[in-house]
């Protein structure tokens, strides 16, 4: 879930505003569950009732555990890779065996937000697997990256995300 649908655009105040008038904000927050805090110079927050939040987490952890126990029984875990492309458009571009790993390994990647709260892992599964999809779905970058390294030197290397 982005912070976009969090608190939208239009659901959203300056850390001015914050600032001048925290009660009206913090009023507001709570009226709407949260509300984005743009900021010139500094990446925008979200601010949200602690209520709201421990609810997002349970969410998350409840998910992360039913999606792990899915995975322990054969028709769950066809299920989940069956379902995985229409999440995911672009791991139609992945092998078996690649839409395999990455099911387990986004699922790992859940439970370790939800349970160690590291959140990034999630993103950095998805990041690099859709990278791999990327790759794969280029003949040219396909053939580029099987083709075996004759030294050392890897050369420049471009990120995209």
């Amino acid at each position: 879930m982005s912070i976009a649908h969090l608190a939208s655009e239009s659901e959203a105040v300056s850390f001015t505003d914050l600032s001048r008038n925290p009660k009206a904000v913090a009023a507001r927050a709570a009226a709407l569950g949260s509300l984005r805090v743009t900021h010139r110079d500094s990446p925008d927050m979200v601010l949200t009732t602690a209520t709201r939040a421990e609810r997002t987490e349970e969410n998350l952890t409840t998910a992360s555990r039913l999606f792990l126990a899915l995975m322990k029984q054969d028709d769950g875990a066809r299920s989940l890779l069956l379902a995985l492309p229409e999440v995911f458009p672009w791991a139609r571009h992945l092998d078996d065996e690649e839409v395999r790993e990455f099911t387990v390994e986004l699922l790992e990647a859940l439970s370790d937000a939800a349970e160690l709260g590291a959140r990034d892992a999630v993103h950095r599964a998805i990041v690099s697997w859709r990278a791999t999809a990327r790759i794969n779905a280029d003949p040219e970058q396909l053939r580029d990256a099987r083709r075996p390294l004759d030294d050392g030197n890897l050369g420049p290397v471009e990120v995209h995300e």
